[in-house]
């Protein structure tokens, strides 16, 4: 990936109803079996019960990352769902940009106006062991993600314009092997990083920062096996580190790992390896990250405190190659990321405290910055900070929050009063004599509604 336009970030977890939909044997569907060919007898019949679908024996929708969704009302058969989305937010920098922009956040890009974060329809189809899914987006955060590729540049017949408003589109099949085995090929949810692309499936609004500097999709192809209910194995083959063409002749490769030895636990782990840099092939980038989820008090019908869960998300990645470009002894991104979750009131309203911090020497990652970020002196890039969300549940369908976010950068890397884009803040606007203004510390205060049904 070119260190000038390099892209975006995180775990995506699609929903547990797609994922247990997907995972179904042709046994679990209605359609899929053949009609009775036995007489009547006076001895009762013999049902067979299917076992559960893959990670669809228990409920997991506390978790960080995962669908709170527990019924979906526009399930149309045992073999189609469709899905609706929408993210709306009004957020307020304490820094206070004249031209409206943040920087430093895949998850919010405006300042001191109402937006439509993300809106989108889905639908997730399995009839006769064909898998499919087609989501479609539009909204604000569109902007901050797809338009930031730079592999369509490569070349001609790719451009982003043509791909920017499909979050997933897949189509593939299932055989029944162990648990489930499913292959898929094109545009898919990358599980680098814990956090989802989809805010409402996170605990806090804003993604982390280590989950904003990893991808949210993939274009290529994947296998997904369980060979138990508990546990998933998932290669993939793909065009790039969140891009639609390659930069350069060699495909990227990386594995997911998911296991849940009960419902109250969950592990996961991830590895990723490509050749990111324009142009320059021999330059290898590797990643990883783990998690630990983890519900340790559940009382889901108590009128207090219902429920208790933490997470640790922990990244460590390195370039390396490419003659006089830096090693991976300063070429590397380390960062952790530490959320408690705490529920009350029958599950309907919950408290989340977050912790983070995240370093980039060479800024390979960074993502989001202001547009003077390389030209500044020194090569350390550190970010740190807290977030406090307060959120209000109705329904599963329904999250109202209240969120602040502070965080500080060891060099500017936050919008300053005076903007990133002009002297009145306008594009196109005059610029001789402007200076970005960028700032080591800010603060954001957000107010969020996620619907989804």
């Amino acid at each position: 990936m070119s260190p000038t336009s390099s892209l975006a970030s995180c775990f995506a977890a699609r929903s547990l109803a797609a994922a247990s939909l997907l995972a179904l044997t042709p046994s679990a569907f209605a359609q899929d079996a053949e009609p009775s060919t036995t007489t009547a007898s006076s001895e009762p019949a013999t049902v067979t019960e299917s076992a559960p679908a893959p990670f669809a024996w228990g409920d997991f929708t506390w978790m960080n990352g995962q669908s709170r969704q527990k019924d979906f009302p526009l399930q149309l058969s045992s073999a189609v769902v469709l899905g609706l989305y929408l993210d709306a937010n009004y957020a307020f920098s304490l820094n206070n940009p004249r031209d409206n922009t943040l920087t430093g956040s895949a998850s919010v890009g405006r300042h001191n106006e109402f937006e439509i974060n993300l809106a989108s329809i889905g639908i997730d189809w399995n009839y006769r062991n064909v898998l499919g899914r087609l989501s479609l987006q539009y909204g604000n955060m569109v902007n901050i993600v797809q338009d930031l590729d730079g592999t369509v540049t490569r070349g001609r017949s790719l451009t982003a314009q043509n791909l920017r408003y499909i979050r997933e589109a897949t189509l593939g099949y299932h055989f029944d092997v162990g648990s489930g085995l499913n292959v898929e090929g094109g545009i898919f949810m990358s599980y680098i990083g814990l956090e989802s692309y989809l805010l409402a499936e996170n605990w806090n609004y804003t993604r982390s920062l280590v989950c904003d500097h990893t991808p949210f999709y993939f274009q290529g192809v994947r296998a997904q096996y369980f060979p138990t209910p508990n546990l998933k194995i998932e290669p993939w083959v793909m065009n790039g580190w969140q891009t639609y063409g390659k930069w350069n002749t060699a495909p990227s490769g990386g594995l997911a790992l998911r296991w849940s030895p009960s419902e109250a636990l969950s592990l996961f782990g991830n590895f990723y390896a490509g050749t990111d840099t324009k142009g320059v092939s021999e330059r290898v980038r590797f990643h990883h990250d783990h998690s630990v989820l983890l519900r340790y008090f559940n009382a889901p019908g108590a009128k207090g405190l219902s429920r208790l869960a933490f997470s640790i998300n922990n990244h460590a990645g390195f370039e390396s190659g490419g003659a006089g470009l830096p090693g991976a002894s300063d070429a590397y991104m380390l960062g952790t990321s530490i959320a408690h979750r705490a529920w009350f009131y029958e599950d309907r309203l919950s408290f989340t405290v977050r912790g983070e911090y995240m370093t980039n020497p060479t800024r390979y990652l960074a993502q989001y910055p202001p547009p003077d970020l390389a030209s500044q002196p020194g090569t350390d890039l550190r970010v740190w900070g807290f977030t406090g969300t307060f959120e209000v549940m109705p329904t599963d369908f329904l999250g109202l929050r209240l969120e602040g976010v502070w965080r500080r950068s060891s060099v500017p890397y936050f919008a300053g009063r005076g903007g990133t884009t002009s002297e009145d803040g306008f594009q196109g606007g005059p610029t001789e004599g402007f200076t970005v203004d960028s700032r080591r510390e800010q603060t954001l205060l957000l107010v969020a509604a996620n619907f989804r049904l």
